[in-house]
């Protein structure tokens, strides 16, 4: 396998918020049609207080970063153009009872369907998406990454403040976001078969609308010829963001070179992967973490050293060993998105000083 040909994009969705209160804001509209007068690209998603950027296509980590670097900050740009500024936080720490629904047609219709589900959202996530030689290809690497997903959620966790309180997890966004029928960790799939088979199910069931609704946590793209990973809330800073990118991308060389040597994914049961969802949801990086595959507790940072061991020989083929193992100490010495929330909450219990703490984080290298 080229390593080169495994190359690597990401979204990242953001809220927009009022620069004093730090309240959602209801102008994605505006803020991506600012953004369209400078070039940019910005997604609408589904409530009006969101966008979405998305890279393009990189082999380089360092290339990835740049891009990343260049969205956040000239999309922070247009959102204070509009009066209101951009938050990289996997929900909005103080909130309205509910969002007003982006005006598409196919949001309108999920928020039909679906219910208080849609104006409860607000949810933001990151999605990596590497190239895979097809959507086969993309299902069976799945069933390599799924045990590891709880692990990408722990590292990423960034929504502990919401509504103005301490929500006693590290990712919020997780637990609500898996209220929806699709959410979380997809079945163990032997085919793309198999996979077609089940999403057709729930289609004709009404659970989703469309493909596109399919939001398992490891999915085939819907879009470009690449397998999703997107179980993480939006990290806090472009550091981690890449970090995970980094990893994930490592993950899936080396699950594709298990496929090519016919080496099988590891076995996990379905309520042993939920309770690993669970506690990285609820500790985050602070404390242990459940190994899915061997049914153990162990400290969330030696399970990080173990990830990193695992993918190391495509670490070592992209280059990218070093920084990924400095960005991973840097993390775990200064905290993820969730502890630098509960670190800024703590000292005066005021929702308001975790905007603060966020929007510094959102645009550390901008200036």
């Amino acid at each position: 396998m080229d390593a080169a040909s495994v190359t690597v994009g990401v979204e990242e969705e953001f809220i927009l918020t009022d620069p004093e209160t730090g309240a959602p804001v209801a102008k994605n509209v505006e803020v991506a049609r600012t953004a369209a007068e400078l070039g940019i690209d910005l997604q609408l998603e589904l409530t009006r207080c969101q966008v979405e950027t998305s890279t393009g296509v990189h082999s380089d980590s360092a290339e990835l970063a740049s891009e990343l670097r260049l969205l956040r900050c000239g999309v922070a740009e247009c959102a204070e153009k509009n009066g209101v500024q951009l938050l990289a936080a996997g929900i909005p720490p103080t909130v309205p009872d509910r969002f007003p629904v982006t005006d598409t047609p196919r949001y309108q219709r999920i928020a039909e369907a679906y219910g208080m589900l849609a104006h409860e959202q607000g949810l933001c996530g990151c999605h990596v998406h590497v190239a895979v030689p097809d959507r086969e290809t993309a299902v069976l690497v799945g069933n390599f990454l799924r045990p590891w997903l709880p692990l990408f959620l722990a590292l990423t966790a960034n929504s502990a403040i919401y509504r103005g309180v301490d929500t006693g997890y590290a990712s919020w966004r997780s637990i609500l976001w898996r209220r929806w029928p699709s959410a979380g960790p997809p079945p163990h799939f032997g085919s793309l078969a198999e996979y077609q088979s089940m999403v057709a199910m729930m289609q004709s069931s009404g659970s989703i609308l469309d493909k596109k609704m399919v939001y398992w946590d490891v999915r085939p793209s819907m879009s470009f010829p690449t397998v999703e990973i997107r179980v993480s809330d939006v990290p806090a800073t472009i550091e981690e963001t890449v970090l995970l990118a980094t990893l994930v991308r490592a993950m899936v060389m080396t699950a594709r070179t298990s496929l090519a040597r016919n080496i099988s994914p590891p076995s996990v049961g379905t309520e042993v992967l939920h309770a690993a969802y669970w506690k990285s949801a609820r500790s985050g990086l602070d404390g242990d973490a459940v190994d899915p595959v061997r049914g153990r507790i162990v400290p969330v940072a030696e399970l990080l050293t173990e990830l990193v061991d695992y993918v190391g020989p495509a670490l070592d083929e992209l280059g990218d060993r070093r920084s990924v193992t400095d960005a991973l100490a840097a993390v775990l010495a200064r905290g993820n998105g969730a502890m630098r929330q509960l670190n800024a909450f703590r000292v005066r219990r005021e929702a308001v000083d975790v905007v603060t703490e966020l929007a510094s984080a959102t645009l550390e290298g901008c200036r």
